[in-house]
């Protein structure tokens, strides 16, 4: 198990009331539920950037459209009257 890192947060009033009836609802604990809505946000964000590089190579590596870099239409004919 990971190392534990206890840390004092500053949050509004009105807010702590809520999380707590929340916590209590979802049967955890204030901490509980903190925990587990970063871990979410952190996997959620990891798993974000892990997409934008792999899109981003896919981009940079291009595409096979079966034209082999060549165009074999004219404007014209994609424009016709």
């Amino acid at each position: 198990m990971d190392a534990i890192q206890n840390v004092t947060l500053a949050i509004p009033k009105d807010v702590l009331r809520k999380a707590k009836i929340l916590a209590v609802q979802k049967n955890t604990s204030l901490s509980g539920l903190l925990t587990q809505t970063l871990a979410d946000l952190v996997a959620h964000q990891e798993a974000y950037e892990q997409a934008r590089r792999r899109n981003l190579a896919l981009l940079k590596r291009g595409f096979d459209l079966g034209t082999q870099g060549q165009v074999p239409w004219k404007r014209e004919d994609l424009h016709e009257s």
